[in-house]
C-alpha cells in the first residue's frame, strides 16, 4: 500500500423482504455530510493498516461503527472498488437483520467550525437504516454501487 493509497474494510447487510432484497447503510457522520443524502451514505467500514486482513478490519470496523458486534454468517465476497477520493474499499456481506436503534456509533474528533480553534466530537455513522437497492443506488457513495450490483448478482 502506498502512502496515497489507503484502504478500507466494511460488511454490507443484506436481508430478503417481501418487497425484495434490503441494505444496511449507514450515513456518514460530522458537518460535511449533515445535510446531504445522495453520496452521503455507506457501506459501514473504516481504514486498516497493510499487515491487517481485510477480512478481519472488516468485522473490526462494523464493531467500531455501529457499537455492535459483526453477525455470524456465511460472508459473500464483493470485491474492491476505487473510490473517487482514492481510497480502495473491499467489502462482504452478510445475510443478517439488525434494529438501526440497536446501534452505537464510534466517533471521531474535527475542528469545527473551520479554523476556530473549537474541537468537537461527531458520531462516525448519524444513523443507519434499511434500504431497497434501487433507493440505496441513489444515496450510497457513487463508487459502492457496484457493490449493490454485485450482491443483486449473487441473488439471483
Amino acid at each position: 500500500m502506498t502512502k496515497q493509497e489507503k484502504r478500507s474494510a466494511g460488511l454490507l447487510l443484506y436481508r430478503h423482504t417481501d418487497h425484495g432484497p434490503e441494505v444496511l447503510l449507514g450515513h456518514m457522520g460530522g458537518p460535511f455530510f449533515a445535510r446531504r443524502e445522495a453520496g452521503a451514505w455507506t457501506v459501514p467500514k473504516g481504514e486498516y493498516e497493510p499487515d491487517e486482513p481485510s477480512w478481519d478490519a472488516a468485522r473490526r470496523e462494523f464493531q467500531e461503527e455501529l457499537g455492535l458486534p459483526p453477525p455470524d454468517g456465511e460472508a459473500v465476497p464483493l470485491g474492491e472498488v476505487r473510490q473517487t477520493n482514492g481510497k480502495i474499499v473491499t467489502a462482504w456481506a452478510i445475510e443478517a437483520d439488525l434494529d438501526p436503534a440497536t446501534i452505537r456509533p464510534g466517533t471521531f474528533t474535527m475542528e469545527w467550525p473551520p479554523k476556530s480553534g473549537r474541537r468537537q466530537e461527531f458520531p462516525e455513522l448519524d444513523r443507519v437504516e434499511w434500504f431497497g437497492l434501487d433507493r440505496a443506488r441513489d444515496v450510497i457513495v457513487k463508487a459502492q454501487a457496484a457493490f449493490l450490483d454485485r450482491l443483486a448478482e449473487h441473488s439471483e
